[in-house]
């Protein structure tokens, strides 16, 4: 067991590797496991300071990487975080093995990625659960920046949804927060004021750049999903763990929803967000 963690201990952000904290961790003990990696997007986001980073297409004397590309790579960074990984799914696998392992017999994998790696993901966990495992493939839909003029824009990501036993995982849908109807019209108004209970497509605005909950952190994630996730798939008192935290709203849907939570992030700038988010929480810092 890790030495840090504790059925009745305190809820909980590990710093540090997030596979080596995984593998620390018992089995089964999570009902909720929320990964939302970096999404391979070739995008590189600098904080302060990056040197001697080169690729190209060729691959001696160099690295052979995601897709094959050659990397060739001599650097000194202190980055928000860089999403072009090398040998990503390399990367990706074993922690995806390692969430599955912590999952309770009852438990929810949620897989959060976009549409460049989205069906590479289904393969692979169709492999290494069984598709009879694979419950839902969430869309997650919102409406806001930059439009492309040479294809449809793209307003989406996508949320694999597999579940430890297909016999035995928790679900409650009438747990889950309601949305409005699109068409209130053509419902009853007791019906329009109640809202209706959301589908595998989810309707859901991005963190504002003005609004209260953004925390500037640049893969900020909205609570109301996070919520959605935790309120279908576990109960009060439930452990959820996150693996690549960022700026913490897995911990305070966790927290405002009764349930417990272990975070996990080497980022720095993301440890420092966590801190102050989740200062009336109080979990420990490890």
């Amino acid at each position: 067991m890790h030495e840090a963690w504790r059925p009745d201990g305190p809820d909980l952000v590990l710093a540090g590797d997030n596979l080596r904290h995984l593998r620390a961790l018992p089995d089964g003990a999570f009902t909720v496991v929320y990964l939302d990696p970096p999404f391979n997007t070739g995008l590189f986001r600098q904080a302060e300071r990056v040197r001697g980073v080169r690729t190209s297409g060729e691959t001696e004397g160099g690295r052979l990487g995601f897709r094959g590309q050659g990397y060739e790579v001599t650097r000194e960074r202190t980055l928000a975080f860089d999403d072009r990984f090398v040998d990503y799914w390399e990367f990706l696998e074993p922690r995806v093995e390692e969430a599955w392992r912590l999952l309770a017999p009852d438990g929810t994998l949620y897989l959060h990625l976009d549409y460049r790696e989205v069906h590479y993901a289904k393969v692979l966990l169709d492999a290494l659960f069984g598709r009879d495992c694979f419950l839902n493939e969430i869309i997650w839909a919102y409406d806001y920046g930059a439009r492309s003029r040479r294809k449809w824009p793209t307003k989406h990501e996508n949320i694999l949804v597999y579940v430890k036993d297909p016999d035995r995982y928790h679900f409650d849908a009438e747990a889950v927060d309601r949305e409005p109807y699109m068409a209130p019209s053509l419902v009853t108004a007791e019906r329009a004021a109640r809202g209706k209970l959301p589908t595998d497509t989810w309707w859901h605005t991005i963190v504002s750049p003005t609004g209260k909950e953004r925390t500037g952190y640049p893969t900020q994630k909205p609570l109301g999903i996070l919520r959605r996730m935790i309120q279908a798939s576990s109960r009060p008192g439930d452990w959820v763990l996150d693996p690549f935290a960022g700026s913490g709203t897995t911990g305070e849907a966790a927290a405002q929803l009764d349930r417990r939570f272990v975070l996990m992030d080497e980022n720095e700038s993301a440890l420092r967000v966590m801190r102050e988010r989740l200062a009336g929480t109080a979990p420990a810092f490890r």
